[in-house]
């Protein structure tokens, strides 16, 4: 059986498997298959994602990042500050540092309690949608924050019945045919909100989402309910800060800050 070293690591209760491809240690294996194979909680280490480092021409490095059901997303917040601290504590990049994602160059800092990434921006921001579920109609509002996320208002975040109405949502026809990830949030200050997420790819409720919390600041600021920067309050009860300026419809400057923690290391056997 091929070894193949391997970093777990978490943010804020969202864990990945982090892997150094740069050498083709994964060569001639599916990416999809390794990660449904090693995410899996029961058989192997398990975690919601899988992060590959690949060799990059014009930034630190390159990644690839799968969820825990082979699928492959663009982007990852709470992924993309655990692997700015894999690649500084493996030396392949130092504290400043930025990597290529599909959703394009993300730029990070490693500090000692918490790394900063800068995200590439949102769009496609769709306020007031009608969202038609079983046993009523729902208001939510949708942006990309790298991926796809539907935020609802929420007046009781621990009465939300996650995994349902999360489910319902996802896979919607006015988000089809990607889907959407799909965000709860409690406004809690002019400053704070909490969060609750439904994740695609994950298909349940996560700790945390960090791309989800940027989306769920987005979309309060745009409501004029909070000003940055934000605190977000995840499921884990850990806390990210999201900061950003508005310009005109769009949004400049985003950042998502946050801890990102080694949980272990070891060999995987594929």
């Amino acid at each position: 059986m091929k070894k193949i070293p391997f970093y777990k690591m978490q943010g804020s209760g969202n864990d990945f498997i982090l892997i150094d491809n740069r050498r083709s240690v994964l060569k001639g294996t599916a990416l999809a298959d390794i990660a449904r194979t090693v995410c899996d909680r029961h058989y192997s280490v398990g975690a919601d994602g899988l992060i590959v480092i690949a060799p990059s021409r014009k930034a630190d490095f390159k990644w690839r990042f799968l969820n825990a059901d082979g699928s492959e997303a663009e982007m990852c917040g709470n992924g993309s500050r655990c692997a700015a601290r894999f690649a500084y504590l493996k030396k392949i990049a130092g504290r400043q540092l930025s990597f290529e994602t599909l959703a394009g160059l993300i730029r990070a800092e490693v500090g000692k309690n918490s790394v900063k990434v800068q995200l590439t921006g949102a769009g496609a921001l769709r306020m007031d949608l009608k969202v038609s579920l079983d046993g009523g109609t729902r208001t939510g509002h949708f942006i990309n924050t790298g991926v796809p996320h539907l935020v609802y208002l929420s007046d009781d975040l621990q009465a939300e019945d996650v995994i349902a109405t999360g489910r319902m949502t996802r896979y919607h026809a006015l988000f089809k045919p990607a889907g959407t990830n799909v965000n709860f949030i409690q406004v809690q200050g002019r400053r704070k909100l909490a969060i609750r997420t439904y994740e695609r790819g994950v298909e349940g409720e996560t700790l945390a989402c960090g791309t989800g919390s940027v989306a769920a600041a987005l979309v309060a600021g745009t409501l004029g309910l909070v000003s940055s920067p934000v605190q977000v309050t995840t499921k884990s009860g850990e806390k990210l800060i999201v900061s950003f300026k508005r310009d005109g419809e769009g949004f400049t400057d985003l950042f998502l800050e946050g801890d990102a923690q080694v949980i272990c290391e070891g060999n995987l056997y594929i």
